[in-house]
């Protein structure tokens, strides 16, 4: 674990050094996949949720587990099906015979991380229990509020491919998330690598074995929230981030661009990537290397453009090109 300053709390400086030694930690257990441990972390520095888009097999769910353990969080993983209810996911009054009192049993999201696995899976109802957690952090059951563990993230996930039985998030509720992330098949010394792994005895359910070990946590969290919030933005970029996202409603390919609420998640991971890298400013390469990420599921693309083999993040690639970018 990092050092601690004289009054018990890590200096920013102590915080990003252990965020930054996250990514060795989950590479002991995740072959690759370092820009979509790079995105969790921008997620929880920025109190914002992850939507998590692979084909089975990617390791996905092993990424989150890894991301936890390196954190010392909580985390609870969630099976979306269609047979499954709210109170399956919130938690539910429950009858004690011996108090003859009904008493509040915690559902799997009171979690640091909860892994929402296939959320498309699942009816819109059990869906929309999600969303005041996500936007208030807090659950209300029977009219009474309870609030959620802090910190408290959301990294759900969703195949691109299978889409028969599925019911496709709404554009509301895909707002909600801060990042989308694809996590993408490895390379092939990747996978190399990975079946070397497993072929001397890596076992994925035991990552104490595979010598993951905390390197930050809730302490280092808040200490590095702290800094990226403090991290200055000029005017100039300030604009930059707001001309980016207008044009996306501009576009004649797509149907629905990112609203302000886009705007203001740019600034932030923008914010949060530049004090990774050991800045207290943000440049405009910042907000171009968190643009994709941040925007491509606030956006919706015309009937016309996709029949024409045209993609959200090619035509995320030609906003970029187009918009000046300040100097």
């Amino acid at each position: 674990m990092t050092a601690y300053t004289t009054e018990g709390q890590p200096s920013a400086e102590e915080a990003r050094t252990a965020l930054t030694a996250l990514r060795d930690e989950v590479a002991k257990a995740v072959v690759g996949q370092e820009e979509t441990v790079t995105g969790l972390v921008i997620a929880l520095l920025c109190r914002g949720h992850v939507l998590l888009e692979g084909v089975p097999g990617v390791a996905k769910t092993l990424l989150v587990r890894a991301v936890s353990a390196a954190l010392s969080l909580d985390h609870k993983r969630v099976q979306f099906t269609p047979d499954l209810m709210p109170g399956d996911v919130t938690g539910s009054l429950v009858y004690d015979t011996r108090t003859s009192n009904f008493e509040f049993h915690d559902g799997p999201i009171f979690t640091n991380i909860l892994l929402a696995d296939e959320i498309n899976r699942t009816p819109p109802k059990t869906q929309a229990a999600l969303l005041e957690a996500m936007e208030e952090r807090q659950v209300t059951v029977e009219g009474r509020p309870r609030p959620l563990p802090d910190p408290f993230v959301v990294a759900a996930t969703q195949n691109p491919v299978e889409y028969e039985g599925t019911y496709p998030l709404p554009e509301a509720q895909l707002d909600r998330f801060l990042l989308k992330l694809i996590v993408p098949l490895p390379q092939r010394a990747e996978e190399v690598d990975m079946l070397s792994r497993h072929a001397a005895g890596f076992d994925p359910g035991d990552l104490e074995v595979a010598g993951v070990r905390a390197v930050a946590g809730a302490a280092e969290l808040r200490a590095a929230r702290a800094a990226a919030a403090a991290v200055r933005v000029a005017p100039e970029v300030l604009g930059y981030i707001v001309d980016l996202c207008r044009a996306t409603r501009e576009s004649p390919s797509l149907l629905l661009g990112a609203s302000p609420r886009g705007a203001t998640a740019l600034l932030r991971t923008s914010r949060a990537w530049a004090w990774l890298s050991g800045r207290d400013y943000v440049t405009p390469d910042d907000v171009k290397a968190l643009a994709k990420a941040t925007l491509r599921h606030r956006v919706a693309m015309r009937a016309e453009a996709e029949l024409e083999g045209a993609t959200v993040d090619g035509l995320l690639d030609g906003v970029l090109a187009a918009v000046p970018v300040p100097r």
